[in-house]
């Protein structure tokens, strides 16, 4: 550890808390619908789509009503991708002539992208056509982005109404989502992308000849704009199947850099647009404030133990931090940062193999993502994700005082502490079930690269990865066979629409609710006790339902690690 590794870890904080604020004034001005800088352009395009859609941009939804248009909407974009896949070989812009995706792949495939996962199967340079790419994965990618989105302010607008019906109109949320917030910053970002040495192209993979006089294929294509919604909108779904590690999709330092900003920076500014819309911005810092907390400990973990490497390491003369699996033009530190960074923001891209991560730097990513998608989540995730534990932490302060909890101005009673609790339980059923099948199924076990406890963690990350919609691999796991497949695509699919539907529910029932005055028994959500209140709550909850399945893993690898015995 250095002060210049500490120095990179510290500058990064400081621009994404310096971005919260304006970029959160601006998206709450977008999603209630007032004028901003870029109405002249967009407000037109935005008008022509509701004619087209046949949207009434001022009739709002019930919150059943809403939730059933969102599930509606990806059903057509799974039938969308999952044809696009399979027909990919006839189509035009193939200029690799890939073949169709086989079923149970498209099925995975399909099901990831809606959900915001991006889990991939495949090497997409290898498999997938120039269209698929881009009518399939990059179109996805950012309506699942801007979904994720619109449930977020459907929620804090139950948080923020009072004695009403109504938490907005998806069709309005996810346009505006779309059109205002994710299109504008991509073209930019697409722009920046390209001069940092990113190909943007639909011409054929160029031939080369190597110093030894053999022929190499390089893989080109429409790659800047997929890279650039995959950060923004946290889905992660690499253009080549090294991902962030790849010097198409990441070339440089300065790349690297803007790519783990540009994965923050949605999720932790909509917690400013909490606070905005509850009339309190002090609201919305102590939430960032809890997710500030929990990233700091776990980047301060995973640095700490790749910097100190192994015991073995150290024995061979090799002392300096373990540098396998890491691209030697980022090093330790940012290998460790952008490790952290992805796996609690949900967004699954990677620069460096977390298999080769020694056990307790890869542990840090899967508790991450193990905790449900609260540590700035994917965009719009995040924050209704902590929300959840939010109204848990609110309940259980009220039970130590013995009176109703209430928060933001809003009575928590039972019916919301279900919605929440539905939510959350249902994420480690998948996380832990299929995780048990699949270390006692010989076929599944197969798959597996290593034995022991390592081999373990490499089974629990995939679902636990699958389930939190992160999409990233710990690697190792040969997860392209009809049984990872399916239950992949099962835990994708309950990780993301299993946990929304009790959001919704909670965010209809907050928006019925009458607002009440703030008295000399409620309890201040803005301070210090409550950031360190709902921080235990979390890792209580955590601990309790997590620690038996990590001890089988990466803690005892750890310990076995310190014995120079390793997997």
């Amino acid at each position: 550890m250095t002060i210049i590794g500490w120095t990179q870890i510290l500058l990064f904080c400081a621009i994404i808390v310096a971005l919260v604020r304006p970029l959160g004034w601006y998206m709450t001005r977008v999603f209630n619908g007032e004028w901003t800088f870029l109405s002249p352009v967009l407000r037109s395009v935005e008008t022509g789509l509701y004619w087209v859609g046949g949207i009434d941009a001022k009739r709002e939804q019930h919150w059943l009503t809403y939730t059933v248009a969102m599930l509606l909407f990806h059903v057509g974009g799974f039938l969308i991708l999952y044809a696009l896949l399979r027909l990919q070989t006839v189509l035009p812009f193939n200029p690799a002539e890939q073949s169709a995706v086989a079923e149970d792949l498209s099925f995975n495939t399909a099901i990831s992208f809606i959900t915001n996962t991006n889990w991939q199967n495949y090497g997409g340079e290898s498999t997938l056509s120039y269209l698929s790419q881009m009518l399939g994965l990059t179109h996805q990618n950012f309506l699942s982005a801007a979904t994720g989105i619109a449930l977020a302010v459907a929620l804090v607008r139950g948080f923020a109404r009072s004695s009403v019906r109504t938490i907005g109109n998806f069709w309005v949320d996810v346009t505006r989502a779309t059109l205002y917030v994710l299109l504008p910053i991509c073209i930019v970002y697409t722009i920046f992308l390209v001069w940092q040495g990113i190909p943007q192209t639909l011409g054929a993979y160029v031939e080369a000849t190597t110093l030894e006089g053999a022929k190499q294929t390089i893989a080109v294509g429409p790659v800047a704009s997929q890279v650039a919604i995959k950060m923004l909108g946290t889905n992660g779904g690499g253009f080549f199947n090294a991902n962030a590690a790849h010097p198409f999709e990441n070339p440089t330092a300065l790349s690297n850099f803007v790519q783990m900003l540009s994965i923050f920076l949605i999720g932790a500014s909509l917690t400013n647009v909490f606070g905005r819309m509850v009339g309190n911005e002090r609201q919305g810092w102590a939430i960032l404030g809890v997710m500030g907390v929990l990233f700091i400990v776990g980047v301060g973990v995973t640095y700490w133990a790749e910097a100190n490497g192994t015991a073995a390491l150290d024995a061979l003369g090799l002392a300096g931090g373990n540098m396998e699996g890491k691209e030697v033009r980022f090093g330790i530190v940012a290998s460790a940062l952008f490790a952290v960074i992805t796996t609690a923001a949900s967004c699954g891209a990677v620069n460096a193999m977390h298999d080769s991560f020694t056990a307790l730097g890869g542990m840090i990513p899967l508790i991450n993502m193990q905790l449900g998608e609260i540590i700035i989540g994917g965009v719009g995730a995040g924050l209704y994700g902590m929300l959840l534990f939010v109204v848990l932490a609110i309940f259980v302060a009220g039970l130590m005082v013995g009176r109703t909890p209430e928060y933001v101005g809003k009575k928590i009673e039972a019916r919301e502490v279900k919605m929440a609790m539905l939510a959350i339980l249902v994420l480690p059923l998948m996380y832990l079930g299929w995780t048990a099948v699949a270390v006692v199924l010989p076929s599944a076990v197969a798959s597996m690269a290593n034995a022991g406890p390592h081999g373990f963690t490499e089974v629990l990350y995939a679902f636990t990865s699958a389930t939190g919609n992160n999409g990233s691999a710990f690697g190792g796991l040969t997860g392209n066979t009809l049984f990872y497949n399916l239950t992949l695509a099962s835990s994708m699919f309950v990780g993301r629409f299993f946990m929304i539907v009790p959001a919704m529910a909670l965010a209809g029932s907050l928006a019925g609710k009458k607002s009440i005055p703030a008295s000399a028994g409620t309890l201040p959500t803005t301070g210090g006790l409550f950031i360190g209140l709902v921080v235990g709550v979390i890792l209580i909850i955590g601990g309790l339902t997590f620690f038996p399945a990590l001890a089988l893993g990466p803690i005892v690898e750890h310990l076995a690690m310190n014995a120079n015995t390793l997997f």
